[in-house]
């Protein structure tokens, strides 16, 4: 099962999921470990958290919503 955390003011922590870039490229994500996606976009290494939201002192405008698929 995948798992998506939102981190305030942070990064989206994603569980259980396969990340692919729009090539089809795959990044490796180790078993059983969160992977941190950049929200900020000042990262280094995205789509990759570095930390960086900190430093800038990232503010996120929204938590998780609820969600209607189409």
């Amino acid at each position: 099962m995948t798992k998506i955390t939102v981190k305030a003011n942070g990064p989206y922590l994603v569980e259980g999921a396969d990340i692919v870039d729009e090539t089809g490229a795959s990044f490796p994500v180790e078993a059983g470990k969160p992977v941190a996606l950049c929200r900020c976009g000042a990262s280094a290494r995205k789509p990759f958290c570095d930390g960086t939201h900190v430093k800038i002192g990232f503010k996120s405008a929204e938590t998780a919503a609820a969600f209607k698929a189409k």
